[in-house]
């Protein structure tokens, strides 16, 4: 009996030794998943599409019309916000820094044209303005916003800005000249006055450029706002319908006619219609 179990205890030591050294090495998971498989990623990718750089500016120019003239509007803008709509909208919901140039001419309301034409004559007289004693023009320039407030992305929609600016006016007058059958090309004083209102002394009116050397300046102030309705399709370029109010005030009185008070602040409603381009 002791013979067996040594036996079997000498048979143990043997077998125990050969039976660690078969069994495998144990790997870790993160390594023998490394060693064994390779990750893919099997997504397809979107092509990447390369925008236009963003518009930065614009110019532009129309002709707007006044209750009380009409004017020649010359605006540079810089483009700002675009940004903040992403990549695919920026170029439709911006806002603009404007400095804009008008020059028109202001008409007084109790303006009438006559003619004291003669049938028959190869030559005739040009008509004239009865009892008008200054052209008045005037030159603004201006520093304001042109502001986004309704609109849409997609091509060929209308976006809606809301416009507002002001600065320094330059009232320009300039003496009117009537050509009269006993004194000549003449301006308007008091001692001639009733000649100035009375069509039986007047033979018409003198030439633009009489009276030019004479021009007065007259510094001011004014202040402009209304919507602005852009309806241009093309990135870069600019249609736009502009309507709103417009006031202007001077450091004196501004004498237009005969017989009628002179004014210092000068108030209109305006139409103008602008074509230009933005980069």
């Amino acid at each position: 009996m002791n013979q067996l179990a040594k036996n079997i205890f000498l048979l143990m030591a043997v077998l125990l030794p050969l039976s660690v050294i078969a069994q495998p090495v144990s790997i870790p998971y993160r390594n023998r998943l490394g060693d064994s498989v390779k990750l893919v990623n099997t997504a397809i990718k979107p092509p990447r599409i390369k925008q236009p750089p963003r518009l930065r500016g614009s110019l532009g120019a129309g002709i707007q019309l006044n209750s009380n003239g009409y004017s020649l509007v010359i605006d540079k803008g810089y483009l700002r916000g675009g940004d903040a709509f992403g990549s695919i909208n920026r170029d439709k919901f911006f806002q603009v820094r404007l400095i804009e140039l008008e020059i028109g001419e202001i008409k007084h309301p109790k303006e009438k044209r006559a003619n004291n034409s003669i049938p028959g004559l190869p030559f005739q007289a040009r008509a004239y303005i009865l009892g008008k004693v200054n052209n008045f023009y005037q030159v603004k320039l201006g520093y304001g916003r042109r502001q986004l407030i309704a609109g849409k992305p997609d091509p060929g929609t209308v976006s809606i800005h809301w416009v507002y600016l002001g600065g320094f006016a330059a009232g320009l007058l300039k003496p009117y000249y009537l050509k009269m059958y006993q004194k000549g090309e003449v301006k308007y004083s008091e001692q001639i006055g009733n000649d100035f209102i009375t069509p039986g002394m007047i033979i018409g009116k003198a030439p633009f450029s009489k009276g030019l050397s004479e021009i007065k300046l007259v510094p001011g102030i004014y202040l402009k706002t209304g919507l602005s309705f852009d309806f241009a399709s093309n990135r870069k370029g600019l249609i736009a319908l502009e309507a709103g109010i417009s006031g202007a005030y001077y450091t004196q009185e501004i004498q237009q006619m005969v017989l009628q008070d002179s004014k210092q602040f000068f108030f209109n409603f305006y139409a103008a219609l602008h074509f230009g381009k933005r980069w």
